[in-house]
């Protein structure tokens, strides 16, 4: 064996890194120590096999980092991605990769180098746990005000208001709520004020008595029967009619009913909470709301931002949704590319958290790879991309990617990141605040 290659060779088996080179028909031609220990197999099986043979990662199939390399001559640095050991068991492991040249520059294959960073997903996963509660996932300082409340709000089984844009997730804080409070064990029963005529509203929420009118041939239970010792969930109550206040705001005040067609008064254990995507307050100043019910439902408010107003949340959602769509789906998608995440970090998302949601589920529909790229989303993106600002969001973009990478080598120390990137402090917290990097 050459001397030189030799020792190449020892000083690779030494470092903790697995690594292994190809040829230019992607045939391994050498695997360290390091990638025999973190694989589970040895250099003399893996010799000659194809690198996804032994490799078994999931961007083998559609978008090998290392194929990608030798056809571009562009390296890779620190893809996170999974692999499958010669024992079954799925790793996360950091890659990178690069040409392999002979001693005149001509491309003999490729080398890929590997690091088992299941320890580091396991903090990620820890901090982000953080983040999560019950199934409202942020780290926005609004939002977690709200976190710190919600165990007293479910305990005090008080009358909750919950004011927010639509698609804001104001049904997930009512069902945290339910789920934190006493009545946990009873049934959370929603009804849409504003999907439903007057008239069949009124038969839904407080049931109706046989003969009540033309079809009515038997007693039927109306929601708030449902929802007897657990919680009744009145979605978009802004729409509701005067006449239906009233009779919401007797049976707050003195927790009876009475079914359509009854005279007789039917007593209810039932908590109330209520959501609305409208100013009630100014709803009332103009004549549209009653006060006295407003007064009623406004004993404990809760006010939910826009996700315009929280967009460090957005890389957390993204993950939420993809778990989520992953396990609905069957599918084994790993994440977005930096180029998607800055399109959706970038965008003003007026359809809330529930855009958002859907613009990940339309990826998923096209995405046959293992990250959502730029040609998976909507066009709504893709029509906002093409405008003629696309340029300065391009440099802003990739602004926003050298931040990021330079407090994620230095761990988020901004002095030392900011000196990596050659600005003072003030100008890195700036543009840290501009773009909703948040640690």
């Amino acid at each position: 064996m050459n001397q030189n290659i030799l020792l190449n060779n020892i000083i690779l088996d030494s470092i903790a890194d697995g690594v292994f080179t190809v040829n230019l028909d992607f045939r391994i031609t050498y695997v360290n120590k390091a990638a025999e220990k973190i694989l589970g197999i040895s250099a003399n099986e893996a010799a000659g096999k194809l690198c996804y043979e032994i490799f078994h990662a999931n961007i083998c199939e559609h978008s090998c980092a290392l194929r990608e390399t030798m056809q571009t001559g562009r390296n890779i640095i620190n893809k996170t991605i999974y692999i499958v050991t010669a024992e079954g068991t799925r790793i996360p492991v950091s890659i990178s990769t690069a040409l392999l040249q002979d001693e005149n520059g001509g491309i003999i294959g490729g080398v890929e180098t590997f690091r088992d960073i299941s320890d580091v997903e396991e903090l990620r996963k820890t901090i982000e746990s953080r983040y999560t509660f019950e199934d409202i996932v942020s780290k926005n300082n609004r939002m977690n005000d709200i976190f710190a409340i919600l165990p007293d709000v479910a305990e005090s089984d008080s009358t909750v208001l919950i004011e927010g844009p639509s698609g804001a997730g104001k049904e997930l804080v009512a069902r945290a709520i339910h789920n934190l409070s006493g009545r946990k064990d009873g049934k959370l029963v929603i009804i849409n004020c504003g999907a439903l005529p007057e008239t069949l509203l009124e038969s839904e929420l407080f049931g109706y008595k046989a003969g009540a009118f033309t079809d009515a041939k038997k007693d039927k239970p109306g929601r708030i029967d449902m929802a007897e010792g657990g919680t009744l969930f009145l979605d978009e109550v802004g729409e509701l009619s005067p006449p239906l206040q009233v009779k919401l705001l007797r049976f707050l005040q003195e927790k009876t009913y009475e079914p359509v067609g009854s005279v007789e008064q039917v007593r209810a254990d039932v908590r109330i909470i209520a959501a609305t995507n409208k100013n009630l307050a100014d709803e009332v100043k103009n004549g549209r709301f009653r006060d006295d019910f407003y007064y009623r439902l406004n004993v404990i408010t809760i006010t939910l931002p826009a996700l315009k107003e929280r967009k460090e949340d957005i890389p957390l959602l993204v993950k939420h949704f993809i778990r989520k769509f992953n396990a609905l789906k069957g599918k084994v998608i790993e994440g977005v590319s930096d180029d998607v995440l800055n399109i959706l970090m970038d965008y003003e998302y007026p359809g809330n958290i529930r855009e958002l949601a859907n613009i990940i589920e339309h990826a998923f529909i096209l995405c046959k790879e293992s990250y959502i790229q730029r040609s998976h989303l909507p066009l709504i993106l893709s029509d906002q991309l093409s405008s003629p600002a696309e340029g300065s969001l391009n440099l802003e973009s990739m602004e926003r990617i050298y931040i990021l990478r330079a407090l994620e080598i230095t761990s988020w120390n901004r002095t030392k990141a900011a000196r990596i990137l050659g600005i003072d402090q003030s100008t890195l917290w700036r543009k840290m605040k501009k773009y909703c990097i948040v640690q």
